[in-house]
């Protein structure tokens, strides 16, 4: 019969090692630690989730419109990413919505752009969700940019390779191979694929507020030029929402950005040979839109040290003010950023006071609501330890369902989903 020393040397599993241990003996231990393992599997789930900021409506109220429809864009963050990257994510929002029915197969376009020729994008996947007993509709686009770094980061091939890595511990193997794939993304992003990536977030931009559905073409590689007058009833009557994960809002942040200063600056940037015309209409559509913005492991704070301010900031009533002096230069009416955080994910942050006024363009007329949410389980490990997993708090927001449930019917509202209603605290903050 083995003893209870031998079989804490087996390495396996707790609850086999549990199961071990009453086989051959160890009674008390095994049962002890079984018991406890029971007890936390059983444990009401006690996560937090608080809402600090305005109610917001999530996306169902606009799945409904006499006129024009509701657009998402998603935009991924740092480490390698493939189309269909969303999918998880999609079924659930999906689910939580009632879209029933979909598209046979997805539209997956290779991006291009006039303003940076010869250069790949990235691609852009296009689902269309709806319910045809109800009219709800959906369409949501998946940006895919990885192709822009993908190359850049084979620098590092030789110390993932099989020639150097058998050299490191297993877990410190798997370790730097993850880091190897998500470090370098922010640093790439700094550096000359800053304009690629953007122009990728561009035209993203541009597919979705210029065609529905049914006139993406299905494949191939193309450029959008179509933000002008012929596509005014797409700009003016769209819903566009985004939802960005890590390194992906600050790339929406800066894209968005990036489009204020083409409208702001319009006669630099049209070039009439390339169809790239912006007309006084358009500019007038997306000074009265709304964007809500939901960010997932919200980085703004962080990934905005060091970095040069935008070229409008503070002011915001000027602008935004209907009263304002600049009032008429705005960008769009609001955008309405929502921030997620796990206090446990060591790479996300609560946006503080202020700090719209002081770091975001001042006419994208920004207003900020935190989500404090755990997103992984705080673990106690028999009374010893106090822990919840990192990475799971950095990952784990599309697959979580209250975070769905948040995008999808918002808080504040008699409509919220119940389980909203149920697991979230919102605390409506007044000026």
């Amino acid at each position: 019969m083995r003893t209870c020393s031998n079989l804490s040397k087996t390495g396996r599993l707790v609850s086999v090692l549990s199961v071990t241990m009453l086989l051959s003996g160890c009674t008390g231990i095994g049962k002890g630690i079984a018991e406890a393992i029971l007890e936390k599997s059983e444990t009401e789930d006690t996560r937090q989730c608080q809402v600090w900021g305005q109610p917001f409506t999530g996306l169902e109220p606009g799945l409904v419109k006499k006129q024009g429809k509701t657009k998402v864009l998603f935009v991924h963050g740092v480490g390698d990413h493939i189309p269909g990257y969303t999918t998880q994510f999609l079924e659930k929002l999906a689910k939580d919505l009632n879209l029933n029915a979909r598209s046979e197969g997805q539209k997956n376009i290779k991006l291009s752009a006039p303003l940076v020729p010869d250069t790949e994008l990235g691609n852009l996947r296009v689902t269309h969700l709806l319910n045809e007993e109800t009219g709800k509709d959906l369409t949501f686009y998946e940006l895919t940019w990885s192709d822009i770094t993908r190359k850049q980061k084979e620098l590092l091939a030789f110390d993932n390779s099989g020639e150097y890595d058998f050299r490191r511990a297993k877990i410190n193997g798997l370790l730097k191979k993850f880091s190897n794939d998500t470090g370098p993304d922010p640093i790439i992003y700094l550096g000359q694929s800053r304009d690629a990536i953007l122009a990728a977030f561009g035209q993203s931009v541009c597919w979705m507020a210029s065609r529905d559905y049914e006139d993406i073409p299905s494949s191939g590689t193309h450029a959008c030029t179509g933000l002008n007058d012929s596509n005014i009833d797409h700009i003016a009557n769209d819903d566009y929402v985004f939802i960005s994960h890590s390194l992906g809002s600050r790339i929406t942040i800066d894209g968005l950005q990036r489009i204020a200063h083409i409208l702001a600056n319009v006669a630099k940037y049209s070039d009439p040979s390339k169809d790239v015309i912006i007309t006084d209409k358009v500019i007038a559509a997306f000074q009265n839109k709304r964007i809500p913005i939901y960010m997932l492991s919200n980085q703004l704070p962080m990934l905005q040290l060091g970095r040069e301010l935008p070229e409008v900031v503070g002011d915001r009533a000027d602008y935004c003010d209907a009263k304002g002096a600049n009032y008429n230069k705005r960008m769009v009416n609001q955008t309405e950023i929502i921030a997620f955080s796990d206090p446990n994910d060591l790479l996300s942050y609560g946006i503080p006071p202020g700090f719209a006024q002081q770091y975001l363009d001042a006419r994208m007329c920004t207003t900020v609501t935190n989500v404090n949410i755990n997103i992984a389980n705080v673990m106690d490990a028999f009374g010893f330890a106090d822990l919840a997993n990192p990475m799971q708090a950095h990952i784990g927001y599309d697959s979580d369902d209250r975070v769905v449930a948040l995008i999808a019917k918002g808080i504040g509202h008699p409509e919220d989903d119940p389980l909203v209603k149920q697991r979230c605290q919102f605390t409506k903050e007044v000026k």
